[in-house]
């Protein structure tokens, strides 16, 4: 068997980003970001599940939200980079989409996931 979950996340949240060329998003501004995850295992856990979506909750929503993100993390917040660093938050995780605005959605697949 090959079990899969998806859990969706809305989280308000400010960001500046560093770019090399001008832009209006050097300066900090807000996004309401929608976050999918995307987990994956061949067996489930003692409760029957891949993770417990409350424990996807509080590693994501919980850390970011109502945040300045350039000030919580460690890296340039765009949404590929946000993307990437939440896929590694969760051990199962194997894709994760963040929709910083409408039309404008970033994707990380990882490369293994373990299970």
């Amino acid at each position: 068997m090959l079990y899969r979950l998806k859990k969706r996340i809305v989280i308000s949240a400010s960001h500046s980003l560093n770019l090399s060329y001008e832009s209006k998003c050097r300066k900090t501004h807000g996004h309401n970001w929608v976050v999918w995850v995307y987990c994956e295992s061949r067996e489930l856990d003692e409760s029957g599940m891949i993770v417990d979506f409350t424990v996807i909750k509080r590693l994501i929503h919980d850390k970011l939200d109502h945040q300045n993100l350039n000030e919580v993390l460690d890296f340039n917040p765009t949404a590929e980079n946000l993307a990437e660093w939440i896929c590694n938050q969760i051990q199962s995780c194997y894709r994760v989409d963040v929709q910083e605005s409408e039309g404008n959605i970033a994707t990380c697949i990882a490369d293994e996931v373990i299970r």
